[in-house]
């Protein structure tokens, strides 16, 4: 899940570098002396899943941005943490600012996130929620 702007742009760096190794594995075939046609076949679905799964994730991001979330749903207790990370992304919140709304550093809530909130308490998960306005 792409968390911030900076991940973001890592991500889309990453998509075009497999579209780059995919139009290279799709071209051209190699000589079949120096790469077996099986193994080409095989790095060309690699790539193509990798890519697929890097746009799913760039789209996901786009959308909670351009649309946010209308309402949140949780069935189970390891979905919080997403949740909390979608809210604040489609809320329109930098990390940053939502470090400004609770009264903590920027790092903190990178960390929180990086880590899917495992070191945050019950009371801080609230807070996050009220400061998304959940």
């Amino acid at each position: 899940m792409i968390k911030n702007a900076r991940e973001y742009r890592i991500t889309r760096a990453q998509v075009m570098r497999f579209e780059k190794a995919l139009a290279e594995l799709s071209g051209p075939q190699r000589s079949t002396k120096t790469v077996h046609p099986l193994l080409v076949k095989a790095q060309r679905k690699t790539v193509e899943s990798q890519l697929q799964s890097l746009r799913k994730e760039l789209a996901e991001y786009d959308e909670l941005r351009r649309q946010g979330q209308k309402e949140i749903d949780v069935s189970r207790i390891e979905e919080v943490p997403s949740v909390l990370i979608r809210a604040r992304i489609a809320a329109g919140l930098t990390q940053k600012e939502l470090a400004e709304r609770l009264g903590v550093k920027e790092q903190q809530i990178q960390r929180y996130e990086a880590t899917r909130y495992a070191s945050a308490s019950l009371t801080r998960i609230l807070e996050v929620a009220r400061a998304l306005k959940y």
